[in-house]
């Protein structure tokens, strides 16, 4: 863990639970994609730059989830970097508390209030084309999460953040985070067609075609779209709902796995209303979906 490794002349990924992604500037500048998922994975970082007599001009985060803005503050603190970030991203790496409370729906309780939902806040600036190193593309990836975005470095490698998931976490978990189904979907659909040298997703292996697991994606989404009006066969509140796919996945349920895969299916669910598939009732002061 936390090897680093060349893909291209100047790109590099370092391999962590969301990678990273390093791109030398020039002899002795770089840059990273992120900075992983706490202080101690900013401090394994430091050391890969000072082992390689490297400097570090700026982190350029993909998204606002902890694990990738998690080192931001120590690797800031010690190198005087600058972040950026994209759209409202911006404004939860600078105010961390707005995911867990995003997820939850209100204010996080200490469950909630940990490093893997809660990152230490860092004086981030808004990321835009101008601010890019040379040569490099900003590659918009809404859906996932609000504002996310990707990058083609000079040497076309195409950092992906988490647009996508590997096979395994996908059989394991069944049900991946997503904010806006329909956004995902065209992201997907996209990926799918870019080309690049080599495609760096953050939760899955590199590869120089991305395709395949683009389309395992787009189908898992459907597959689980498909899943859910099954079970509004028959008026069913959102709890029910989600019990029935914890259920019916095999999955096990905590606090962290409650507020993600519940915002989840809160996501699928206003997706399938807006596009006329899920009707609701209001019925003894309950919300109750079902199939239109």
């Amino acid at each position: 863990m936390y090897e680093l490794i060349q893909i291209s002349e100047r790109s590099y990924y370092i391999q962590s639970p969301a990678k990273i992604g390093l791109v030398k500037l020039d002899d002795t500048n770089v840059c990273l994609i992120d900075s992983g998922n706490d202080k101690d994975a900013g401090r394994k970082v430091r050391q890969l730059l000072n082992a390689n007599g490297w400097n570090l001009t700026a982190i350029y985060n993909t998204h606002s989830n902890a694990d990738h803005i998690g080192g931001n503050k120590y690797l800031q603190g010690q190198t005087g970097c600058r972040i950026y970030a994209p759209g409202i991203e911006c404004d939860f790496t600078k105010h961390p508390i707005l995911e867990p409370s995003f997820l939850y729906g209100g204010y996080p309780c200490k469950d909630l209030r940990h490093k893997f939902l809660l990152a230490q806040e860092s004086n981030a600036e808004r990321l835009t084309e101008d601010v890019l190193p040379e040569g490099f593309e900003m590659i918009h990836l809404p859906g996932h999460f609000f504002d996310m975005v990707g990058f083609r470095t000079p040497d076309h490698v195409v950092f992906l953040a988490d647009c996508l998931s590997s096979r395994e976490t996908l059989e394991k978990y069944q049900i991946g985070f997503l904010y806006d189904a329909a956004a995902y979907l065209k992201t997907l659909e996209m990926v799918k067609a870019l080309d690049a040298k080599v495609f760096v997703p953050a939760h899955a292996e590199t590869t120089t075609d991305i395709s395949e697991l683009a389309q395992y994606n787009i189908d898992k989404v459907k597959e689980i779209a498909e899943k859910i009006l099954e079970l509004c066969t028959e008026s069913c509140s959102f709890e029910t709902i989600l019990q029935k796919l914890f259920t019916g996945y095999g999955l096990t349920m905590n606090f962290e796995q409650y507020v993600l895969v519940g915002s989840t299916v809160r996501s699928y669910l206003a997706w399938l209303k807006d596009t006329g598939k899920l009707s609701v009732d209001f019925e003894d002061n309950r919300l109750l979906w079902k199939r239109a």
